[in-house]
């Protein structure tokens, strides 16, 4: 359902390789859910108490590292993340904030990465950019 909804949305840009990303991502979070079952409670915690415990040095070095590794991993990357340094720590602080989430509302969180998924094919976002993102 989801993917046909994602292809009714940008037809005219879609294309075999969003597909196969849009698959391979939804596959890769299956297979990790289901790695997890039984053991949601216990990692919320691990993280939060992990999350909590950063001094703020530490955490912006977390922000600045997710760019670096991903840079690293995808230097084409670099073509689509032009903003401004307080921009990128607002993304970086999201997705520590949506990683939490995840925990606590798994359903809402499905649909807001969805739709943010939906919203980065609608910018043109190179499909071979979501993998090691992702990763």
């Amino acid at each position: 359902v989801m993917l046909a909804a994602l292809r009714s949305l940008v037809p005219r840009e879609w294309s075999s390789e969003h597909e196969v990303a849009w698959t391979w991502l939804w596959e890769n979070v299956e297979r990790l859910v289901r790695s997890t079952l039984g053991k949601p409670q216990q990692q919320e915690r691990s993280l939060e108490r992990f999350i909590k415990n950063l001094t703020p040095e530490a955490f912006n070095y977390l922000r600045t590292e997710v760019y670096a590794r991903f840079f690293q991993m995808a230097p084409a990357g670099q073509d689509h993340f032009k903003q401004s340094s307080s921009r990128l720590h607002f993304i970086a602080d999201r997705v520590v904030e949506m990683t939490m989430d995840i925990y606590r509302e798994p359903r809402r969180m499905v649909e807001d990465i969805s739709a943010l998924g939906l919203r980065h094919v609608g910018y043109a976002i190179p499909t071979e950019l979501f993998a090691p993102f992702v990763s």
